[in-house]
């Protein structure tokens, strides 16, 4: 599959074309099964082309269910929709072949390149085998995504979460001002953990996870951080979806950088590591949050070299924003791999300071997004 979402880029389509017959040629016992793979995304495919030409989401949907009329299929599309998103993914519900498994949640999109979506989470995978060895769980959620082929993807649905922008809305918050209030955000751990243990366990979820998001995403420059991609766990586990925009990538409006802070660390994130308490740099919880992301961090300078390597090894497969060694810059710049560990640890408390102290921007740039998302739905 991998192979074949690299088939357009010139400098590995031979490479990769030749890999990808011999392995046809070597595995016949798995044709058969790579068939039916292949032959059910082609028509999922097709089933999304012919979606996007309908008007609204409700004929979308329609046409979806007149195009899978397999019999087998009947039960699983009530459970499928056609998600609101300009590009109008597909929301597919598979029955798990083993009789006592869960039914398995997917996305289909087609027309976005998933490729970097997918280097970005093998590299969130990396960095928690990374944390793990030193004793340190941070909770991540680095979930399943595939390109299939040139932008035609599939990403594995975290069930029982929600993102932040509907948390407001669920908690009456969701307005051009909500992203400056805090509190919705503990409301709504609350209203799904409800003895003091399963709330303390939630909050605990929420802190590690949140450290460990924190320095990845200030380490990888992921940008395009706003509540509609950052999503919660009914559980307390934190973890960042879409990652359309690494190395520092950052998007402009109106000729200015719209994210201007070091990582994502709102009042509402530091309402609930604080369990609530007001004081947001006393409190020992918070103390602990910080001492956690600065523990990851030196974690992976550490391993900068490694973390360069991978990157680097990816410049020649076409992604948009990793094309040349002048983009592995970034991550030097944020490793600091030229300063000793006690220098490192100085430069990434003041980086934390900022992102505690400029909130607001975080805080304003979300606002213009909740106002952008209004606008558009009315």
């Amino acid at each position: 599959m991998v192979a074949r979402s690299e088939m357009q880029v010139g400098a590995v389509s031979v490479r990769f074309g030749l890999i990808l017959e011999a392995y046809c040629r070597g595995s016949q016992q798995h044709m058969r099964s790579l068939f039916k793979q292949m032959e059910c995304l082609g028509k999922l495919k097709s089933a999304s082309e012919q979606i996007k030409q309908r008007k609204d989401r409700k004929a979308a949907l329609q046409g979806f269910q007149e195009f899978i009329q397999e019999p087998h299929c009947q039960d699983a599309i009530e459970k499928c929709r056609v998600m609101d998103s300009k590009m109008r993914p597909l929301w597919l519900v598979f029955e798990n072949a083993d009789p006592f498994g869960d039914d398995i949640y997917l996305i289909l999109k087609h027309g976005d390149d998933l490729r970097q979506d997918m280097l970005t989470l093998q590299m969130l995978r990396i960095m928690d085998k990374l944390w793990k060895r030193e004793g340190l769980d941070l909770r991540m959620n680095p979930y399943g995504c595939i390109s299939t082929e040139n932008r035609v993807g599939m990403i594995e649905v975290v069930l029982n979460a929600e993102t932040i922008a509907n948390i407001q809305k669920e908690k009456g918050t969701f307005s051009a001002t909500a992203a400056f209030r805090r509190g919705s955000l503990l409301a709504w751990l609350k209203d799904h953990n409800h003895t003091d243990a399963a709330l303390n366990r939630a909050i605990e979820e929420f802190t590690l996870s949140c450290a460990g998001y924190c320095v990845a995403t200030y380490v990888l420059g992921i940008a395009d951080r706003h509540s509609d991609n950052i999503m919660v766990k009914k559980t307390g586990q934190l973890f960042h979806v879409d990652f359309g925009h690494i190395l520092g990538h950052f998007k402009e409006k109106f000729g200015f950088r719209r994210e201007r802070v070091p990582f994502v660390l709102t009042n509402d994130f530091v309402h609930v590591i604080n369990k609530g308490q007001t004081k947001k740099g006393q409190a020992v919880e918070f103390q602990r949050f910080q001492s956690h992301c600065e523990q990851a961090f030196l974690v992976l300078r550490q391993h900068g070299g490694l973390i360069l390597s991978l990157f680097a090894m990816m410049i020649s497969t076409g992604l948009p924003e990793l094309s040349s060694e002048k983009d592995l810059n970034y991550l030097r710049d944020t490793l600091v791999l030229e300063m000793s560990e006690s220098e490192a640890q100085k430069h990434f408390r003041s980086k934390f300071d900022e992102a505690l102290c400029n909130s607001w921007k975080t805080s304003l740039n979300w606002a213009s997004h909740n106002m952008s998302k209004n606008n558009k739905t009315t």
